[in-house]
């Protein structure tokens, strides 16, 4: 026991942010310690029935300009990153603005023309204080400030730096005195200029990470910056959701005799043509099976894909696919109302425990598997031209993240349909090398011991708070 109770307010902004705190042992370490910890919940997702104290963000609004001066801080950073690197791949983050409609043609235009006049690094700097300027003009920001006086928390912390919602919270707790803090909440976020929120304190996964903010954002300084590592992966160390190979088949319908593999569907966005990857993947087990093997493949859809995009292969080929949904609910029509259950946590951890490798594009999926000692595949080729014919490589490789790989060799790679049968063929007869390798990278990119992120994250907020 401390010598005070903490009582901490956590901005849940999205589905992620609430696997990662309220479904991990966060919140049991926190009560544990003698703490308070109270949910300030921006999702349409009723956290009290899961017996978490929460306070409703009510109708949260933005100031009518933040969203424009936002896109522009955007574009105009990674911008100011490219020149600051003479590297031409921050070109690649930006995606062309809508124009359909005079409303976002109207926006489109005023975005445009703020770059236009801003693009510089003094620029950035105006942008990146009027925005938080802007939101505490704003009857959400000055409803934010009644609730902090009404729960006087210790520490406002905000789990994801990209949620352009959490500035006027945050701002409202600094106008109070109250102590912020924010994770960083993906391994690729940085580079893409996502640093939507300031705090007093940041989190992040790794050494790797805070040397990568302390480089774009040189207004964050050292002793700000805390390494923790990221809850995400700590239910994978849980033996006691772990179930057993029959108890796993059983519960999902799968065969006893058969070995599954994984395959990990992408969003719309990173992988626009998915479905031909499944394809390609179950047709190379579909002919493995016809040379004496037993295979299957589970599919696991991207969480926040809710297409019908797939169902054409699947159905094509219901001989070796077996569709395992992801355990989450579609509450809005964005993808941050769509959100985790629990249970999903357990589907995930077993799901890697108990099949053969995974499969996906460039997907943080491959930690997960690391964890359990399983290889993961990468597809390495395009679907892009109109003829559907594969081409080698994807640009999803050039982007920053993947350049903190120790080696090439963290993952199989597949550069064609046609290695795709015999890459799998040679893993199931040996125990592949890249398991070691990507060990290796997984130990790069977050602290270890990794099933302690949220004991080390718990620590910092005490010394924050100084108890």
């Amino acid at each position: 026991m401390h010598n005070r109770k903490v009582k901490l307010f956590i901005l849940i902004p999205d589905g992620v942010s609430l696997r990662n705190f309220a479904y991990t042992s966060f919140y049991k370490i926190a009560i544990d310690r003698g703490h308070e910890v109270v949910f300030w919940n921006n999702t349409p997702f009723d956290l009290e029935a899961f017996g978490f104290s929460q306070e409703r963000i009510i109708k949260p609004k933005l100031h009518w300009l933040t969203t424009i001066l936002k896109s522009a801080r955007l574009r105009v950073e990674l911008d100011c990153f490219g020149k600051r690197t003479q590297d031409p791949v921050y070109k690649s983050y930006v995606f062309p603005l809508s124009r359909s409609g005079w409303k976002n043609g109207l926006k489109a235009f005023l975005i445009s023309l703020a770059v236009f006049f801003l693009n510089s690094e003094k620029g950035l700097a105006w942008l990146r204080k009027m925005i938080p300027i802007l939101e505490q003009r704003t009857a959400y920001y000055k409803a934010c400030k009644t609730i902090l006086k009404q729960h006087q928390p210790d520490l406002v912390y905000c789990c994801s730096q990209r949620s352009v919602m959490a500035i006027a919270p945050l701002q409202a707790a600094k106008s109070l005195g109250i102590h912020t803090g924010c994770f960083v909440y993906s391994w690729d976020n940085l580079p893409k200029a996502t640093l939507d929120v300031t705090a007093d304190y940041y989190h992040v996964w790794s050494n790797h990470m805070k040397l990568e903010l302390l480089f774009y954002y040189p207004f964050v300084e050292s002793n700000q910056v805390v390494v923790t590592g990221t809850p995400q992966f700590e239910p994978h160390y849980n033996t006691d959701i772990l179930q057993t190979k029959e108890m796993f088949y059983q519960e999902n319908n799968l065969n006893l005799g058969v070995t599954y593999l994984c395959y990990s569907g992408d969003d719309v966005t990173t992988s626009p043509k998915d479905p031909l990857y499944l394809r390609d993947v179950a047709k190379a087990i579909r002919y493995l099976n016809t040379k004496g093997h037993t295979l299957g493949l589970i599919f696991r859809r991207c969480p926040v894909d809710f297409t019908n995009r797939y169902d054409a292969v699947i159905e094509a080929y219901n001989d070796v696919i077996v569709p395992i949904q992801p355990i989450w609910k579609k509450l809005g029509g964005a993808w941050d109302t769509i959100l985790p259950l629990p249970e999903d946590v357990t589907l995930l951890s077993n799901l890697a425990l108990h099949t053969a490798a995974v499969i996906n594009l460039g997907s943080s999926m491959v930690f997960d598997f690391a964890i359990h000692q399983k290889p993961c595949l990468y597809m390495n080729y395009n679907y892009f031209n109109d003829a559907n014919v594969p081409e080698q490589g994807v640009y999803v490789y050039d982007y920053v993240h993947f350049r903190s790989k120790p080696t090439d060799a963290v993952v199989i790679w597949l550069n064609h349909p046609n290695d795709i049968a015999t890459s799998i063929a040679a893993l199931l007869e040996h125990p592949h090398p890249t398991v070691s390798a990507a060990n290796l990278w997984y130990e790069k990119i977050n602290e270890h011991p990794a099933n302690f992120a949220s004991t080390r994250i718990w620590d910092s907020i005490e010394t924050i708070i100084k108890i």
